[in-house]
């Protein structure tokens, strides 16, 4: 329609339908899955505040980075920094605290931020200085629309896994060596994520034993074209399966751990009185919604 008409005022709804179409609908997936205290308004503000705070935090961390060979893995450690604290934020008070409830409440901190960030580089792509170009913004809502669930939600669910599953089931968070190793897992890979072109370029000109000195003019060689856009495919394919790997790992980890005896037993010792009502019903635990009081 925005093609037909040349109507610019239909260009804002085009960033936006593009960029929140496929986040908001992980919220929605989290929504029908979460369990224990967390409300649907949560999960909606978590979406919303974490994201608008995710990027102008992460603008202004990454403001004095300077160009460089690692500037992309510099950019996954502080955006994973600063997405999980606030992760942290919202999810303090979040119970039970096990590694399935992480991984949601990072899925959503992780859809709001890909939200906001990808109406920006829709926003800059269709700007030019030939005027609006409706290809370049739809081609960038689309890719990043595709890629947007193994990309930012993916990391930072990575990332509430291992935070909340060290807690086991508890109501307090727990500190665990393994949160600091996956912070630099999950920075890595995101790294690596955004350093993909490049990284597929240079391949490129060394499979093909071209110099470097064909590129000089800022632009890839006709004859490389294809080969680099095949590299940077699979390298997506590759770090998008590592992530899967790590997260489906990490969950069955804790899916045995926390559904042992012992665990459960440690989960019921924990529980609050609301978690076991009085009629008798021993076997409730933290996976049970705390009846809500008068006034709320």
């Amino acid at each position: 329609m925005t093609v037909v008409t040349l109507n610019t005022n239909l260009v804002p709804t085009i960033i936006l339908l593009g960029s929140f179409l496929v986040p908001f609908t992980v919220v929605l997936f989290v929504i029908e899955r979460v369990t224990g205290t967390v409300s649907t308004m949560q999960l909606v503000t978590a979406f919303f505040v974490g994201g608008i705070l995710g990027v102008l935090g992460a603008s202004l961390l990454e403001a004095d980075l300077r160009q460089g060979a690692f500037i992309y893995v510099l950019v996954g450690f502080v955006e994973e920094f600063v997405k999980g604290v606030l992760l942290l934020f919202v999810g303090w008070r979040v119970r039970p605290k096990t590694a399935g409830q992480g991984a949601l409440l990072g899925a959503t901190i992780g859809a709001g931020f890909a939200a906001f960030e990808s109406a920006g580089y829709a926003f800059n792509a269709a700007i030019t200085e030939r005027g609006i170009d409706l290809v370049s913004l739809l081609q960038t809502e689309v890719v990043r629309a595709v890629l947007s669930p193994v990309g930012h939600v993916l990391w930072t669910a990575i990332l509430g896994a291992v935070l909340f599953g060290a807690a086991r089931g508890g109501a307090k968070l727990r500190w665990s060596w393994w949160i600091p190793v996956a912070y630099v897992v999950v920075s890595v890979l995101h790294g690596l994520w955004d350093s993909n072109s490049t990284l597929s370029t240079l391949l490129a000109f060394v499979f093909t034993g071209t110099p470097l000195s064909a590129a000089q003019t800022g632009t890839v060689p006709p004859g490389l074209a294809s080969l680099a856009t095949t590299l940077y495919v699979v390298g997506l394919l590759v770090v998008t399966l590592i992530g899967v790997v790590v997260l489906v790992a990490v969950l069955v980890h804790h899916h045995r751990r926390d559904g042992s005896p012992e665990a459960v037993a440690w989960s019921r010792s924990s529980a609050p009185a609301w978690s076991v009502s009085n009629a008798g019903a021993e076997d409730r635990d933290w996976r049970s919604t705390p009846p809500r009081l008068p006034g709320q």
